[in-house]
């Protein structure tokens, strides 16, 4: 992989059932089981695909008009499939945007279904991974053992 391509993020832990991502541009937020105000892993998931979309979609229309209204909302539905094995289905991400009134306003509300479907057919890294999937290696290193 080109170094343009290289992605990460490091995970560690705070406490039990607590942790903090961090990014190699220094930002960091929590996450957790639930039990407090973190984000749960499957909600990072979620907000991730709303924000890759959500991105998207501003850049292209917002060029035309700035929205008064941008937001998005993902939902779905946290399983157990016919193999034990936890999943979410019914992913569903509803945009509510809304422009001003006028000529930009209307360019940018005649972009939008456009920039809506591009996101979601080439551009969103995130939904288009969990829609194709990609095989995911889980590896464990040598820690040191504190002595």
């Amino acid at each position: 992989m080109s170094e343009d391509s290289f992605r990460s993020v490091q995970i560690e832990r705070t406490s039990v059932g607590n942790y903090v991502a961090r990014n190699v541009r220094g930002g960091s937020m929590s996450l957790g089981t639930g039990e407090d105000t973190s984000f749960t892993p499957v909600e990072l998931l979620m907000a991730a695909i709303a924000g890759c979309t959500a991105v998207d979609v501003d850049y292209i229309t917002s060029r035309r008009a700035e929205p008064t209204q941008f937001s998005v909302e993902v939902t779905g539905d946290k399983i157990r499939d016919e193999t034990g094995g936890n999943r979410m289905q019914n992913i569903r991400v509803e945009f509510t945007v809304t422009f001003p009134e006028g000529a930009d306003g209307d360019r940018a509300r005649e972009a939008l279904p456009r920039s809506l479907q591009q996101s979601h057919d080439r551009l969103c890294t995130v939904s288009r991974t969990v829609e194709l999937g990609s095989p995911v290696s889980i590896v464990t290193t040598a820690g040191s053992s504190g002595d």
